[in-house]
C-alpha cells in the first residue's frame, strides 16, 4: 500500500464507508442510527490517512495549498462513491421513501394547517423529489465534511511541520 495516490485512497476510503453502509443497514434496516458515525470516522480516517502520508513522502514546508490539492483529491473520490450509493440504494429500496412519506404525512397533519387534499400533493411531491433530495444532501455533506477536515489536518500537519523544523 505504498505511494497510493490521494484518489485511490479515497476509492479505498469509499468503498469501506459502503461496506460499513450495508453492515449497519443489515443490522438494523435503517441508516437513521449513532452507528452510522462509524461510517464518519472511517471518512474521517481516510482523509488524514491521506495527508498523513502525504506528509511523510514530501519534502518539509508544504504550504496549505499542497495539502488541501492532496485531501481534495481523496474527498472528491469518497464523495463520488457515497453519492452514487446513496442513488443507487435510494433506487432499490424504496422503503426509505415510504419511511419518509408516512413521517411527513404525520408531521403534516400533527401541525394541523393543511387540508387532507394539501396534505396529499404534499407528501407526493416530496415522494417525487426524494432521490434528487436524498442525493443532493450527500453530495453536500459530504463536500462540506470533507473540507472541513481536510483543512483541520491541513492546518494541524503544517503547524506540526513548523514545530519539527524549529527545534
Amino acid at each position: 500500500m505504498k505511494n497510493l495516490s490521494a484518489t485511490i485512497k479515497g476509492l479505498i476510503t469509499g468503498i469501506l464507508m459502503v461496506a460499513v453502509s450495508i453492515g449497519i443497514y443489515t443490522v438494523k434496516r435503517d441508516f437513521d442510527n449513532s452507528l452510522q458515525y462509524i461510517t464518519y470516522a472511517v471518512y474521517v480516517a481516510g482523509i488524514i490517512w491521506t495527508l498523513w502520508e502525504f506528509k511523510k513522502r514530501e519534502p518539509p514546508g508544504l504550504s496549505f495549498k499542497n495539502y488541501f490539492t492532496e485531501g481534495f483529491k481523496c474527498f472528491v473520490a469518497v464523495t463520488f462513491l457515497m453519492v452514487l450509493f446513496t442513488f443507487i440504494f435510494s433506487k432499490i429500496d424504496p422503503t426509505m421513501k415510504e419511511l419518509m412519506a408516512v413521517n411527513y404525512r404525520a408531521d403534516l397533519v400533527s401541525k394541523g394547517n393543511y387540508t387532507p387534499a394539501e396534505i396529499d400533493s404534499m407528501v407526493q411531491k416530496a415522494k417525487d423529489y426524494f432521490n434528487i433530495m436524498l442525493t443532493s444532501m450527500a453530495i453536500f455533506g459530504y463536500l462540506v465534511i470533507g473540507s472541513m477536515v481536510t483543512v483541520i489536518t491541513s492546518l494541524f500537519l503544517i503547524k506540526q511541520s513548523k514545530t519539527t523544523t524549529q527545534v
